[in-house]
């Protein structure tokens, strides 16, 4: 195989020339904007790819991640805005920069003393300082990891639960308040209650150190093969989800659990 630096400037020029005058139609309408929608579907295969951990897709999902990083960049050296070996020196200087302890003299005891130094070398370099405790977290992240990073940051300083058995109290009081708003009738308020519910949840995830979303993407990937297995069964019996009944499918549901997935 060639070496990598081959490989990424053959890559390069592939881009190039889908946007060239005589290239891809599609490719040459592309814009920043479009690629950002593109990098997100782009990022959960490759989760999904990292869940199942299969070498030949996480080889797949990475170049996919990698082309679109390409592209992106080209579309800004086309407006002349910066290029693909000024981002590459910008990364490899920061690296540098926020890694004194590996590249420097300076001597660090623990993982939180190099997240301290880190948050310092930033304002340094001109980043605007936190004016919460809590900023400093990407805001695009999906809601339930958006929970989990901040309640993880608020238990840095000692507002959280001391245990598990806590969040489930919590639980169940959001739980009956969620009760009362449905009864009320009240769609705002129902609605504040789901979130309520749903950020105890995530708390009670962080709490046994597992990460909410990558468990409820688990749980999806779940109830798509069982769903699957409806269809599958109802189809070798000359049956249609419309023709069968919620008893028939929950019963086909509920034999599924013995099967893998």
């Amino acid at each position: 195989m060639k070496k990598e630096n081959e490989l990424l400037f053959e890559l390069r020029d592939i881009i190039r020339k889908l946007r060239a005058p005589d290239g891809c139609p599609w490719d040459r309408k592309q814009t920043p904007e479009d690629v950002k929608s593109y990098l997100t579907e782009e990022l959960y295969e490759l989760l999904e790819a990292i869940d199942k951990n299969e070498t030949k897709l996480l080889i797949e999902e990475t170049g996919d991640i990698l082309f679109m990083l390409l592209f992106l960049v080209n579309l800004f050296e086309e407006k002349e805005e910066f290029s693909l070996a000024e981002a590459l020196h910008s990364s490899k200087e920061k690296m540098i920069r926020r890694h004194p302890h590996v590249f420097g003299d300076l001597k660090v005891d623990s993982v939180e003393e190099i997240k301290d130094n880190w948050k310092k070398l930033k304002i340094k370099e001109g980043k605007k300082p936190e004016s919460s405790f809590l900023d400093g977290i990407q805001k695009n992240l999906p809601a339930l990891s958006y929970a989990n990073s901040i309640t993880a940051k608020a238990a840095q300083v000692g507002f959280d639960w001391e245990s598990p058995e806590g969040v489930f109290k919590k639980i169940k009081e959001e739980i009956t308040e969620l009760e009362n708003e449905i009864a009320s009738g009240n769609k705002d308020d129902i609605k504040e209650e789901i979130g309520d519910v749903l950020f105890s949840l995530v708390n009670l995830s962080r709490h046994l150190n597992i990460e909410p979303e990558q468990a409820l993407r688990k749980t999806n990937q779940k109830f798509k093969n069982r769903f699957k297995h409806i269809e599958q069964t109802l189809t070798n019996e000359g049956k249609t989800l419309k023709s069968a009944g919620l008893e028939e499918m929950d019963k086909i549901w509920e034999a599924s659990k013995i099967r893998k997935g």
